[in-house]
C-alpha cells in the first residue's frame, strides 16, 4: 500500500508514502550527471540530468522508488499487483525494464510532455535484477505544469491525465477517478440542511461537511482521502510551512503498526514518507521511527560527479525534550 501526491503552489511539491512490512535498506540517493547508466537494451548513457530520491542500491545500481531530476520532473512507482502486465521484448521499440523505468525517464526528460513522447517509443518489459522479484508497478509522473499516471496492462501501456495529482494502488486509475463521484457532496464548509424542509437540523460539531470521507487503509479509500485533503489544503509562501502542510496531507494515509496485519507478528506500516520541493531541489523525508523531517538538497556542488552519493536514513526518533521550559 502506497500513496503519492503532487501539489503545485508557488513552488512544486511531490511525495509519497511507502507502506510495506519490511524494507530493502533504502537510502537517499543522488545520481550525478556523469554516472554511467547501462540500460537493459544496450544503451550506455554517461551524460544526463542529475537525479535525487529514495532508492535501494544493489551492485552500485540505484533502484529508485521515487525521485526527481534537476529540471523538476518527478516520478514514483507504486504497487499495482495483479493488474500490471509487462510485454515481451520487441525490436521495433526501446526495451526498458520496469526497474530502470524511473531513471530512464528522469535521466533524459525535463517535463511530463517530453516523458509522454518518450514513453510512446518504449516497450516496458518485466525482468528480474540481482535475484530480486519483478515489481508489479504503475507510475505517477509530474512537473509543475502537468501530472500523468502510467499503467502497464494487458491492453498495453495506458497514459492518463491525472488532474487530481494523487495515486495509490489497485484498482486501475480510471476506476479510482470514477469513484470520486461518490463523494461529490463532501465539503470543507459547514453543511446546510438539505435532508428535509419539515424540521430544523443543526450541526453539533465542526468538520461535519466531510462526514462520509472514508477512513480505512484500502487503496480506494486512501485515494479519496488524499484527494480531498489535497484539494482543500491551504499553502502559502514559506518553505517550512508548506513542507509541513504537505506532510499533514500524507499523515492522513499513514499506516500505524497493528492496524494492517499481514500474518502473525507481521504488520504493514508506513516505512517512510517523502516530500520533494522540485523547484528548489530538496528531498525531505520522515520514517516510521523518526517523525522529525530531514531534508537533503540536490544542488550542493556534487551533481557533476560519476559516483552515486548515498545517505542512510535517520531512523531513530528525534525528540526536542525541554528539561527546564520555565
Amino acid at each position: 500500500m502506497c500513496t503519492a501526491v503532487a501539489v503545485n503552489t508557488d513552488e512544486f511539491y511531490f511525495g509519497r508514502t511507502l507502506d510495506y512490512e519490511f524494507t530493502y535498506g533504502e537510502e537517499i540517493t543522488l545520481t550525478p550527471r556523469n554516472y554511467v547508466f547501462e540500460f537493459f537494451g544496450g544503451e550506455r548513457v554517461s551524460k544526463h540530468y542529475a537525479i535525487l530520491g529514495m532508492a535501494h542500491i544493489k551492485n552500485d545500481y540505484p533502484l529508485y522508488y521515487d525521485a526527481f531530476n534537476e529540471k523538476g520532473l518527478c516520478m514514483a512507482g507504486l504497487n499495482f499487483v495483479g493488474n500490471a502486465k509487462y510485454n515481451d521484448e520487441c525490436k521495433e521499440k526501446i526495451n526498458v525494464t520496469q526497474y530502470e523505468f524511473i531513471p530512464y525517464i528522469l535521466s533524459r526528460c525535463q517535463s511530463v510532455e517530453e516523458a509522454v513522447r518518450l514513453i510512446d517509443k518504449i516497450n516496458l518489459i518485466g525482468k528480474e535484477i540481482f535475484s530480486l522479484p519483478i515489481a508489479q508497478l504503475h507510475f505517477i509522473i509530474a512537473d509543475k505544469n502537468s501530472c500523468i499516471t502510467v499503467e502497464p496492462t494487458g491492453e498495453g501501456v495506458k497514459i492518463y491525465q491525472n488532474k487530481v495529482g494523487v495515486l495509490t494502488n489497485n484498482p486501475p486509475f480510471a476506476e479510482q477517478m470514477n469513484r470520486l463521484s461518490d463523494y461529490m457532496n463532501l465539503s470543507a464548509h459547514t453543511p446546510v440542511n438539505t435532508f428535509t424542509n419539515n424540521f430544523e437540523l443543526q450541526c453539533y460539531s465542526r468538520g461535519m461537511g466531510a462526514i462520509g470521507l472514508p477512513g480505512d487503509f484500502s487503496s480506494t479509500s486512501r485515494f479519496v482521502r488524499a484527494a480531498f485533503l489535497k484539494e482543500n489544503s491551504v499553502f502559502g509562501t514559506e518553505e517550512q510551512k508548506n513542507v509541513g502542510q504537505f506532510f499533514h496531507i500524507m499523515d492522513s494515509v499513514n499506516v500505524s503498526k497493528g492496524v494492517c496485519i499481514i500474518e502473525k507478528d507481521k504488520y504493514e506500516i508506513t516505512v517512510y514518507t517523502s516530500c520533494c520541493n522540485a523547484t528548489k531541489g530538496i528531498y525531505y523525508y520522515t520514517t516510521y521511527n523518526n517523525r522529525q523531517i530531514t531534508g537533503i538538497t540536490m544542488f550542493d556542488g556534487k551533481i557533476d560527479g560519476k559516483e552515486l552519493k548515498r545517505a542512510a536514513l535517520i531512523n531513530e526518533q528525534k525528540i526536542n525534550l525541554i528539561k527546564e521550559p520555565w
